[in-house]
């Protein structure tokens, strides 16, 4: 081969080095309203002109001013195993990236041998076993390089980088789970120390009523049957209190948990009771279109088809040949001495040819699964746009009702609590029976823990809106652990 054969080869390459076969990735065209059908509503006290505290809602835990709450979910962020497995997936990604970069480079590799050999009599008669031995020397460097006239390279490189942007946007969605969820459990946690504490309250009332009945019983004014119900009544309102405690120590351990910790470790932190966080007068959703933009899942779903539109290039670049350009530079010699002289010099110059595109029946039955994959990825893109939406809506819709429900059980609650302080006040005065007072003491009970609920599922729906919008914050990178005898 000539020199000047090198040089045009060299210059095909680049002449059609940008013909890429396959089809390029556009964002599908999904149509979105203009609006969400269900907006959430302010506080009814509020005023529904007041606008939404951009700095809130960034980092959404931090609109409830509750400081232990932010600390919580900053703790999750930096220490949550879930979010390590995610990052881990992450940094995969982009080191099979780095990899399929190269591919794209000339693959240089380097060898040297000593060899010293005795051929045998039979192989060499009549020679002696001295001229029967024979040494030799070598060195070299050896390069290949596919040229990617096709694109296949190009187009696997495509497909990897969006494989890496899409576990990155796999990331920011746990997050966005994990900081949920770490804010909803915290809200079920207080919701239920509320919950214990209106049990014990009620049961110390109803603990007096029955000492009460049992004065009036040993003054003769009462009956055995009015004692028994109201211990029935104080014993069933106890029961309460075991359950709650036990759903009160699930939630801390949970939480611990989440944090990257023993189930135990927060335990004496939390068990204190504090307030339910307290809820935004307003929760800006933006508009549908801004949803779709902000959302991880959605980020992710698209460059999984990007991913899966490029492979149907990779496959459909075996229809052509594939040219490799190898070299060979190195040096041979019987004598180490002579191995690095001119006249051991060895090369060699080659232009391959893969002929596997003419086995067309597989490579037409790759093209086709790798487009059947694509379709697949297209539909559960165009699914997690539709799940999206429909998120955002319930979160919506759920919100507003619950901050109308929280009025209206407000409101039920206060009349209860009169109610049963003026029964007892009748039942003192002999104006009334003892059946009265248990009644309106059973429905203060009640009020008061379907409020402690209600509460507790308005600050949760809060919670899911902020979650179904995606938050909005910067992407936390979890604390990365090295494998012990890794560098």
């Amino acid at each position: 081969m000539r020199n000047w054969k090198l040089p045009a080869i060299a210059a095909l390459a680049a002449g059609i080095a940008a013909c890429t076969v396959g089809p390029d990735h556009v964002r599908p065209d999904v149509q979105t309203p203009a609006r969400f059908a269900s907006e959430a509503q302010p506080d009814p006290s509020s005023s529904p002109e007041m606008p939404a505290d951009p700095a809130a809602e960034a980092e959404f835990w931090n609109g409830f001013n509750d400081p232990l709450l932010s600390r919580l979910v900053e703790q999750a962020l930096a220490a949550n195993h879930d979010l390590r497995i995610a990052l881990a997936n992450v940094d995969r990604a982009s080191a099979l990236l780095g990899g399929a970069k190269f591919d794209a480079l000339p693959t240089i590799t380097a060898n040297a041998e000593a060899r010293d050999t005795r051929a045998s009599a039979a192989q060499l008669p009549g020679v002696g076993r001295d001229g029967r031995d024979v040494k030799s020397y070598s060195a070299g460097f050896r390069a290949s390089w596919e040229l990617d006239l096709f694109g296949r390279i190009r187009r696997g490189i495509e497909a990897q980088a969006a494989q890496a942007e899409a576990s990155a946007a796999d990331l920011a969605a746990a997050q966005v789970v994990v900081a949920a969820e770490v804010a909803s459990t915290y809200a079920g946690l207080r919701g239920l120390q509320e919950r214990l504490r209106v049990a014990r309250d009620n049961a110390r009332n109803q603990l007096d009523t029955l000492r009460l009945v049992e004065v009036r019983l040993g003054a003769g004014r009462g009956t055995e049957f009015d004692t028994s119900r109201a211990t029935a009544q104080l014993e069933t309102t106890r029961s309460r209190i075991p359950a709650l405690e036990s759903a009160i120590a699930i939630a801390m351990h949970r939480i611990a948990v989440l944090t990257g910790q023993t189930p135990d470790a927060l335990v004496a932190e939390l068990q204190p009771e504090q307030p339910l966080p307290a809820l935004p007068a307003r929760i800006d959703a933006g508009t549908p279109g801004e949803l779709l933009r902000r959302r991880p899942d959605v980020a992710a779903a698209e460059q999984r088809l990007h991913a899966a539109t490029a492979r149907i290039g990779v496959a459909t670049a075996d229809l052509f040949p594939r040219f490799t350009l190898g070299g060979l530079l190195g040096s041979q010699a019987i004598d180490s001495s002579a191995l690095f002289e001119r006249a051991s010099e060895t090369r060699l110059v080659a232009l391959g040819v893969d002929w596997s595109f003419l086995d067309r029946g597989h490579v037409r039955a790759r093209i086709a699964a790798s487009e059947a994959g694509a379709s697949g990825e297209l539909a559960r893109y165009e699914q997690t746009v539709l799940r999206a939406l429909e998120d955002a809506e319930n979160a919506l819709a759920r919100y507003a009702h619950a901050r109308v429900e929280d009025a209206h059980l407000q409101r039920a609650a206060d009349s209860s609590s009169r109610a049963a302080e003026l029964a007892r006040t009748r039942f003192d005065a002999g104006a009334t029976d003892l059946f009265e007072v248990l009644d309106a003491e059973r429905t203060r009970l009640q009020s008061q823990d379907a409020l402690a609920v209600a509460r507790t599922q308005s600050v949760a729906s809060a919670i899911a809106v902020y979650r179904s919008l995606a938050g909005g914050w910067p992407t936390r990178i979890p604390v990365r652990k090295e494998i012990a005898g890794t560098h």
